[in-house]
Order: structure tokens, then sequence, then C-alpha cells
């Protein structure tokens, strides 16, 4: 297994039993069957917990693909969080709109769709990290570089 692959498991396993974690606590003794209701949405508890722990993933995810994971990134650091909080809307989104078909559609139990999604979401966020988020520029594209 390729050393970045590993760092991105391990990190991406951290991150994502921190998320699963969080929003597991909220949804279970927070927000326990209750609609959350904000004045201008309403959300389900499972949607409320969702979006508690995606704000804990965000900043913990970010921080471990910058600085552990995808550290040959010569992209500027502002750079890589615009298109990393591009890509966890996108997946965020995705979870989403799987979770809602699950629980809604499939009447599968929320925690459980939680995790089989969030497999799901591990892998496509991982292309997406490697080849968007945290690219490696090549040289000849880099104009700081000079030849001698």
């Amino acid at each position: 297994m390729p050393e970045q692959t590993f760092r991105y498991a391990a990190c991406g396993g951290a991150n994502t039993l921190l998320g699963l974690a969080v929003n597991y606590v909220f949804y279970k003794f927070v927000f326990y069957k209750e609609v959350l209701h904000l004045g201008f949405v309403s959300l389900e508890p499972y949607v409320a917990s969702l979006a508690v722990g995606s704000a804990v993933n965000i900043i913990t995810g970010f921080l471990l693909m910058k600085y552990v994971v995808f550290v040959d990134s010569n992209l500027k650091g502002r750079i890589q969080f615009f298109r990393y909080f591009l890509s966890f809307a996108s997946m965020l989104g995705l979870n989403y709109v799987l979770l809602k078909l699950f629980v809604k559609i499939f009447h599968w139990e929320a925690f459980f769709s939680q995790c089989l999604i969030t497999v799901i979401v591990i892998i496509v966020s991982y292309v997406s990290q490697k080849y968007f988020t945290f690219r490696t520029k090549k040289e000849a594209e880099n104009p700081s570089v000079t030849e001698i």
C-alpha cells in the first residue's frame, strides 16, 4: 500500500470515526428524535446531527489532509482550503441525498444508513482530494521555478 494511501486511510478513518461519534451523540442524546426548528427551516434529527458532525469534520479533516496526508501539494493553503470546501460541500450534498433516500424511501435506520453512506463518500472523497484539492502542480506550470 502506498504511504499516502495509508496516511489517508488512517487520518480519514480517525476523522470519520470522530464525525460518526459526534453524529451519534447528537442524534441519540441532543436532538433525540425531535425536529430542530430554526425559524426559517426545520431539520430532521438525523439531518441536524449530520450538520453538527460535518462542522467538526471540515476543520479536522482539512488540517489532517493538508499537514499529514497530502504534504507534497504545492498549492497555496487558501486555494487548498477553497477546494477542500468545494469537495467537502459536494460530499455533504451526496451524503444528504443518500441519507434522505435511505431513511425516507427505504425506511432504513438513520445511523446505520449514515455508516453505509460514509463508506461511499470516503471512496469518492479520496479521488477528489488526490486529484483536485491537494494535487501537485507540475514544475513546468509553476512560474516561480526558473531554470538556470
